[in-house]
């Protein structure tokens, strides 16, 4: 039998290190918001073939759509080296077969991986997993999470949340929570604090974006691409610059309920739409927005016709 070393002619950037030894060393939840061509899926990748082979099971590399799959990793090539992403990962001498179809692999030990979608993740029983990787998490399915969750629980399984921000959504939540949890890794890393692109690259990106999309939504894309700015991320919103001047400002943030002042509502009614209800209080010449409710009513409609 061939020796091999694993992770295979690969050793992850200086700025992934912190990430690396963090699972290395046992960490089961991480939760990565890392700007865009930082190599988050290659970090994935590499672990998920050192964990194979250290425990016997099944590893999914979950992405928002299974169609993704397919054209972002099973068959993606790296430029550099003009090798397939999940060759570079999984050499020949740890593979017993694939599955094309399936976009599986069977490893020489019995552990599998295989890339599957949040969108059908209800189809996947039956294999469940002990590594789990969300790729791109902040357009997936969070109810994926949700269903998953117990079976790695049961199983001392470890999962992966990677992604660049898309504005505050699930992803955001899941970041600023797994900040305060010593349990959890978590870490933001905006293009300036690694050696991806140059100064002037960034400079260049950022007045090509501004030309070809404006200076409001082309700078909007840039922080939200590079600068992994939560809320840059919403492109095209109403005040999205007043937002953001807020949050840098730290005027955004956790504000608590007091049971002594009381709480008005304000809606916005959706129509086949999302219907929006803030709840505010009133305390002296501030306005506290405590809560924000969404529904969506299309849901409801769609009840109530059948």
């Amino acid at each position: 039998m061939s020796v091999i070393q694993l992770p295979h002619n690969w050793e992850p950037r200086p700025y992934q290190a912190r990430l690396w030894n963090y699972l290395d060393s046992g960490g089961k939840r991480a939760v990565v918001a890392w700007h865009r061509r930082s190599g988050k899926d290659d970090v994935s990748l590499h672990w998920a073939a050192c964990a194979a082979m250290r425990r016997p099971g099944n590893y999914w590399h979950m992405l928002p759509e299974a169609t993704q799959a397919r054209k972002a990793i099973w068959s993606a090539v790296n430029p550099r080296t003009g090798l397939r992403r999940i060759d570079e990962a999984f050499p020949s001498e740890i593979i017993a077969r694939k599955l094309e179809n399936e976009m599986l692999i069977e490893f020489v030990n019995g552990s599998t991986w295989q890339l599957v979608g949040s969108d059908n993740y209800n189809s996947l029983v039956g294999s469940p997993p002990i590594g789990l990787v969300f790729s791109e998490f902040a357009l997936s399915d969070p109810a994926a999470w949700s269903y998953l969750r117990p079976i790695l629980r049961e199983n001392g399984g470890w999962c992966l949340f990677i992604s660049t921000p898309r504005g505050r959504n699930h992803f955001s939540t899941f970041y600023e929570e797994a900040r305060t949890d010593p349990e959890w890794f978590a870490e933001l890393l905006p293009a300036t604090e690694t050696s991806v692109f140059s100064p002037e690259d960034l400079d260049t990106e950022r007045r090509e974006l501004i030309r070809e999309f404006g200076a409001d939504q082309g700078e909007a894309i840039y922080n939200q691409e590079y600068l992994c700015s939560f809320q840059a991320g919403l492109i095209g919103a109403y005040y999205g610059r007043e937002m953001e001047r807020a949050e840098q400002e730290g005027r955004i943030c956790n504000v608590p309920y007091d049971p002594r002042v009381p709480v008005h509502t304000s809606w916005d009614l959706g129509i086949h739409d999302t219907m929006v209800c803030w709840c505010i209080q009133l305390v002296g010449k501030e306005v506290r927005l405590i809560d924000l409710i969404i529904i969506q009513t299309w849901a409801l409609i769609g009840s109530r016709e059948n």
